[in-house]
């Protein structure tokens, strides 16, 4: 049964960050909040929870995964990041954008995309999110929380924890956020394309 943490989304309370990491590093999938919707998350070395995250969504290997990091630097260690692409992300995060890069080996293979060897990266703007992967000192393994059926992902932590109590090992309750997609950017032959246009603006790509 889901552990339920009401985290206050402009001053996160650190001792619940902290009970919340741990969480994640003994193998728990968690419901947290982002800049655009509420999304589910765990360790990105835990085969097992990735594999629960798949099974709550019904994905199949063919979805893009995503990162949630701290910084640049983080996002260099994980993906082959050129001077364009450290440009962009730099003057657009954080913020509701998914970046598409190409991943480095420290991303495990089950994560990437068995194709095109890509990573979603995201650094939010979210205090709760910024404070999970700056205690945690490694990014999250992320994924929208739209459950199968629904055309939109879930906005209210109280509905989370009624549809999910059983799969899930924490909900953090950061009020309703309502759902926009991310804006997506994929960086194809070193040139940035937007192929989502989400919440995000990125003036300098229209």
């Amino acid at each position: 049964m889901a552990q339920f943490f009401a985290i206050h989304p402009e001053n996160p309370q650190l001792r619940l960050i902290h009970r919340a990491v741990e969480i994640i590093q003994n193998g728990g999938v968690i419901a947290y909040p982002t800049d655009s919707s509420y999304a589910l998350a765990c360790h990105i070395g835990d085969k097992q929870a990735l594999d629960k995250i798949r099974r709550i969504r019904q994905l199949d290997d063919k979805h893009d995964f995503t990162l949630i990091c701290m910084d640049l630097t983080q996002v260099s260690t994980f993906t082959k990041m050129g001077n364009n692409a450290h440009r962009l992300i730099k003057a657009l995060t954080p913020g509701p954008f998914t970046f598409i890069l190409d991943a480095t080996r420290e991303v495990p293979r089950r994560l990437q995309h068995p194709n095109k060897k890509t990573i979603g990266i995201r650094i939010p703007n979210h205090p709760i999110a910024q404070l999970l992967v700056k205690e945690l000192q490694e990014p999250l393994f992320s994924s929208t929380l739209i459950l199968p059926g629904d055309d939109e992902g879930l906005t209210d932590p109280y509905e989370i924890r009624e549809r999910l109590e059983y799969e899930l090992d924490l909900v953090i309750d950061a009020g309703v956020i309502p759902y926009e997609e991310t804006t997506i950017i994929a960086f194809t032959d070193h040139d940035p394309e937007i192929i989502r246009q989400g919440k995000g603006i990125a003036a300098m790509l229209n």
